[in-house]
């Protein structure tokens, strides 16, 4: 049994052997109905719930078809639903759980719920999403890169706007998968000490560039993520546009880019405010392999959970 709860915890054999198995699963549903099942079925008769303490599309989605496509049955459960850590501890949860289904996946606010769901689980926990970090989008996000440009070790990567719980994901998968990173933003906006310190510590090159142009030259990859959350009051998103504006990917950043630079955003996007909707709907863009590959490589990380 394996928990899936942070890259950096995840041995990089491990992390290179699932994206190379979504590559494989992925290449083998080529003109494939996307309700028809896989011909390889490892999550027959296995049951996973998902618990969204905070709403999702894209996790929710591809989460559920992809366990169906492996064989697998699925059940949604809200922190509603259940009173997470509210009505019963999050230890007492996990043990229940455990008796009723074979994996638990949860996305969650609080980064202790997930890590006392996982310590207390006699099955495999997934990080869905935590404030602090989000694994399974940068699990697709390796994908997608080295679909477009190959092995992604080497590369240059620039997160511009907000260091969030993306880009310290982005951090962990640096030191793991061997490519370097420049964070572009404002100071009150950059990623964690600890974050940067274990990519540094694994010999990934880490830069901190205030000048959006400066920090994109050279780049393979230009990312970014929203500048506001859905539950930020108006004040707060009007502090935070007025901090982020000069970290906007537009045409002109990605200008100063490489020719053949890509630009990923996990979604959803707010148009003409973190990126223009000229890069997000241009020819250097991947943003909708990058969605549809949250399926693949989430198929190849519940596999790796239970150790099929």
């Amino acid at each position: 049994m394996n928990h899936f709860l942070d890259i950096h915890k995840t041995d990089p054999s491990a992390l290179r052997s699932m994206i190379d198995q979504a590559s494989s699963m992925k290449q083998a549903r080529q003109g494939r109905p996307k309700g028809m099942p896989d011909d390889d079925q490892p999550l027959a008769g296995r049951m996973v719930a998902m618990i969204f303490e905070k709403p999702s599309t894209r996790t929710r989605v591809s989460f559920d078809v992809g366990v169906r496509q492996m064989g697998g049955q699925s059940m949604v459960l809200s922190g509603n639903d259940m009173q997470l850590g509210h009505g019963e501890t999050i230890a007492d949860t996990a043990r229940v759980l455990s008796r009723y289904v074979d994996m638990i996946m949860i996305r969650t606010f609080d980064e202790t719920v997930l890590t006392e769901m996982a310590e207390y689980a006699d099955v495999p926990v997934i990080n869905g999403l935590t404030d602090r970090t989000h694994p399974c989008q940068i699990m697709a996000d390796v994908l997608t890169y080295e679909e477009h440009r190959g092995p992604i070790k080497g590369a240059q990567v620039v997160w511009a706007g907000d260091g969030n719980n993306v880009c310290a994901s982005f951090l962990h998968a640096a030191g793991q998968f061997g490519f370097d990173m420049t964070f572009t933003g404002p100071a009150q906006l950059d990623p964690e000490e600890e974050f940067v310190g274990l990519a540094r510590s694994k010999g990934s090159k880490i830069v901190i560039e205030r000048d959006a142009m400066k920090a994109v030259e050279g780049a393979d990859l230009v990312v970014a993520d929203t500048w506001v959350s859905m539950h930020d009051a108006q004040s707060v998103r009007e502090r935070r546009h007025n901090l982020l504006r000069a970290y906007q990917v537009n045409e002109a950043l990605m200008a100063a880019a490489k020719p053949d630079a890509l630009f990923m955003h996990c979604l959803p996007a707010h148009r003409e405010e973190e990126v223009t909707s000229a890069v997000m709907d241009g020819p250097q863009s991947v943003i909708f392999d990058e969605a549809e590959n949250r399926l693949h490589a989430q198929k190849a990380v519940m596999r790796w959970c239970l150790g099929l």
